[in-house]
């Protein structure tokens, strides 16, 4: 077993020196284990809503996104979208743990890793051969190496590989707005929270996130009348409404008329633009958290300065301590969330 690894996962940076992992343009990917990694035998991936969208539009579904992922991974060790800067996560059996692992895993032990394809040393075996290209999750055959600060969890006994993989590809929404929320809960009333892409996964649970944490009022805002409809029989939120969240006007007039603005804005959408329409639905002294990874940090910031804007900006980077185990609770004690997510696998 080799030594002199880092816990970041720095040993494994072929270049450029001295950035970590997630910064990387290429990582070694050698089966070998440092004292503190861990191995995974790789089952599915799950790319990021942002990264596949991307691909897609670049590439065509089918073998064109497939042969598009393959020559990431290949080029770069890990699955990072050079556009997006962002992966996805995935699902293994744990095949081999290192001496000085601190994650407390045993070999055999089906998880779901908690960190970002970006930043992980992947290699793919079978060519995806298994994948059609026509959606994010990836049945592969490969490996995984995990550091000694990743992150995994344990998948559950009760609900099927591919949910339990589109729950936990979006853990960190539900938790971080649940957070947030609570913070705006007074002894008189709770905040108005607005969710824009409220019909999607991580906007679904971030939904019923807002509903746990005591929000007095939840707006779900959707593109579409299909995805409205959706959401409505889902029962999770106050108030649907339909806009192009890329149009400022028209999505903070919709929510004004559903009892906004809002104390707490969630934008869960994967294109990019929606942050000045956030900006003007959210009030004085409110919160935005942006979880999309086509979140533009200059168009955010001037944009706020250009409106005159006294607001919080978050970006949610998908670690908060419990978020996993939080996403399932919520997945198990919401009827909605659970049969928006059985319909998109």
């Amino acid at each position: 077993m080799l030594e002199g690894s880092e816990p970041t996962g720095l040993h494994r940076v072929l270049a450029p020196a001295g950035v970590l992992p997630q910064a990387a343009e290429r990582l070694d990917t050698r089966r070998e284990l440092w004292a503190d990694e861990v191995r995974v035998r790789v089952e599915r991936l799950n790319l990021d809503a942002a990264s596949y969208r991307q691909l897609v539009q670049a590439h065509g579904t089918g073998a064109g996104v497939r042969g598009a992922v393959l020559d990431i991974i290949d080029s770069r060790g890990k699955m990072q979208n050079p556009v997006t800067g962002s992966g996805g996560m995935l699902v293994g059996t744990v095949e081999e743990v290192g001496t000085g692992s601190p994650l407390g895993l045993e070999v055999g032990e089906r998880i779901a890793t908690l960190v970002s394809l970006s930043l992980t040393p992947l290699v793919v075996e079978d060519g995806l051969a298994g994948w059609d290209g026509r959606g994010e999750q990836v049945p592969c055959a490969g490996y995984a190496i995990l550091f000694g600060r990743s992150i995994a969890a344990r998948l559950p006994d009760d609900l099927p590989t591919e949910l339990s993989l589109a729950v936990m590809d979006v853990c960190g929404a539900p938790a971080l707005t649940a957070r947030v929320v609570r913070g705006y809960v007074t002894s008189s009333r709770g905040p108005t929270v607005c969710v824009v892409g409220a019909a999607g996964k991580s906007g679904s649970l971030a939904c019923a996130a807002a509903r746990d944490a005591g929000a007095e009022r939840v707006v779900g805002v959707v593109p579409v009348e299909p995805e409205a409809t959706s959401l409505r029989d889902a029962g999770l939120a106050d108030e649907v409404v339909i806009a192009d969240a890329r149009d400022p006007v028209a999505l903070a007039r919709v929510v004004a008329d559903a009892g906004g603005p809002a104390d707490v804005t969630i934008v869960c959408v994967d294109v990019p633009g929606c942050e000045h329409g956030a900006i003007l639905a959210t009030a004085e002294a409110g919160t935005i958290i942006f979880f999309s990874m086509a979140t533009s940090f200059s168009a955010a910031a001037l944009g706020a300065e250009g409106l005159a804007a006294d607001v919080t900006m978050l970006v949610g980077n998908g670690y908060t301590p419990g978020h996993a185990d939080y996403a399932l609770r919520l997945l198990r004690a919401y009827d909605g969330v659970d049969r928006l997510f059985r319909a998109r696998l």
